[in-house]
């Protein structure tokens, strides 16, 4: 039976390839995005996929958003957000920290918070909530670690709460994925050797590693996993 999913942060890297595998799969798949251009462009490439645009830091779109999906959602994957101290203006009086600081946990922790909320009384019986964090919670990272790790903190009272209805909640938490926008072009050659020398694989992470994380915590193989964080980093950060 097709399912219904929604992929927030879709039109590009980490969204998109989780929309084409979904989609794949005979699934119905919603992305969301801020700009209008990446999002056409992966609804034009990807069959049974329908793109909606929408800032998911703002509660009224998140609204209208609401106002424009299916009644029932199988699958929530929170995926928008990034490192939005690259596009910072580089600023360091106190004011413009607070802003930087902000505009990291807007974009990466309230904005999975306010989807969640706004879209709870969608998500079926035995439905599933995935966002996708980063290493940087455990590693560090400014106030983008910071709101990963507050993130996965948050998603543990969220597994709780949803749990009675037989809906998981778990993070998967990905290191250095190449093939995605994350460095907007700014990560230097020996930046990225490290990265990849910090893993106990020697290479990049890619794609397709967090598309099989994503997939198998939304099947009916996961239903008794939630409250988890899963990292798919190589070893560059291990667990006990």
């Amino acid at each position: 039976m097709a399912r219904t999913i929604l992929i927030t942060g879709g039109g590009t890297g980490i969204g998109r390839a989780l929309a084409e595998h979904f989609a794949g799969h005979g699934d119905h798949v919603v992305i969301t995005g801020r700009r209008p251009g990446p999002l056409k462009e992966s609804v034009d490439a990807l069959a049974g996929v329908t793109g909606l645009v929408c800032d998911h830091t703002d509660p009224a779109a998140l609204l209208r958003l609401a106002g424009e999906l299916p009644e029932r959602l199988d699958v929530l994957v929170n995926n928008a957000g990034g490192q939005t101290d690259f596009d910072a203006d580089g600023a360091t009086d106190l004011a413009s920290y607070a802003r930087d600081f902000r505009a990291n946990l807007d974009a990466n922790l309230l904005s999975a918070a306010l989807t969640t909320r706004a879209l709870e009384d969608r998500l079926a019986a035995g439905a599933a909530v995935v966002h996708i964090g980063s290493i940087a919670a455990d590693q560090g990272s400014g106030s983008y670690g910071a709101a990963k790790a507050g993130l996965a903190s948050w998603n543990i009272e969220l597994a709780r709460t949803l749990g009675p209805r037989g809906i998981t909640a778990n993070v998967v938490s990905p290191g250095y994925i190449a093939g995605t926008e994350f460095f907007r072009d700014k990560l230097a050659g020996e930046r990225r050797e490290r990265l990849i020398a910090a893993t106990a694989t020697g290479r990049p992470g890619t794609l397709d590693d967090i598309t099989g994380a994503v997939a198998f915590l939304a099947s009916p193989a996961a239903r008794h996993v939630t409250g988890q964080v899963l990292n798919v980093n190589g070893g560059a950060h291990t667990t006990r």
